[in-house]
C-alpha cells in the first residue's frame, strides 16, 4: 500500500460519558446511535421525527431540526439526515468548530468512518474500506462471525 492511499488511522475511541450528536432519526441514525449508547456515550439525538425505536434508548431527543448550536460541547457529531444539504452543512460547521463529523451519505465529507465490527468478549475486529465500499465491509464481518 502506498501512503497515499491511506484515507484514515484505524483508532478505537473511548466515548464513555462523552457527548455525541446525531443529526437525524431514521433507520442509519439508529443503527449509528445505538453503536454509541453501547459504547457509553452521552447521545442527543436532534431530528423533528424519529423511528419508534429511538423511544427504548437512553438518550435526549431534541424533537426539530438541526441548529448549529447543537454543536456546542461535543465530541463527535454524525449527520445522518435524509437531507443532503442539511448533511453538509452539519459536516461544515462541525469542522468550523474543529469536532470530527461522519456525515452518512457522502464518505468524501467525513471526517472519520464507523468501521462495520465483530465483537467476541474481549476481541474487537473492525473491518473498513475508507468508506468507499461498505457492502465489502459487512460481507467481510460476516464470514468473520461465521468462522468466530
Amino acid at each position: 500500500m502506498l501512503l497515499s492511499d491511506l484515507t484514515h488511522y484505524p483508532i478505537f475511541l473511548d466515548l464513555k460519558g462523552r457527548p455525541v450528536l446525531v443529526a437525524g432519526a431514521g433507520r442509519v441514525a439508529l443503527r449509528k446511535t445505538r453503536g454509541l449508547v453501547e459504547a457509553g456515550a452521552r447521545v442527543t439525538v436532534v431530528a423533528p421525527a424519529w423511528v419508534p425505536e429511538f423511544a427504548e434508548l437512553p438518550v435526549r431527543m431534541l424533537k426539530r431540526r438541526f441548529r448549529e448550536s447543537d454543536l456546542r460541547g461535543m465530541a463527535l457529531v454524525f449527520a445522518a439526515t435524509d437531507d443532503r444539504a442539511a448533511n453538509r452543512r452539519i459536516g461544515e460547521a462541525a469542522r468550523r468548530l474543529g469536532i470530527f463529523a461522519n456525515i452518512a451519505d457522502a464518505a468524501a465529507e467525513c471526517d472519520f468512518v464507523v468501521p462495520a465490527r465483530v465483537e467476541r468478549g474481549m476481541v474487537q475486529i473492525a473491518i473498513a474500506t475508507g468508506g468507499r465500499n461498505p457492502r465489502v465491509s459487512a460481507e467481510l464481518r460476516r464470514k468473520i462471525e461465521a468462522v468466530l
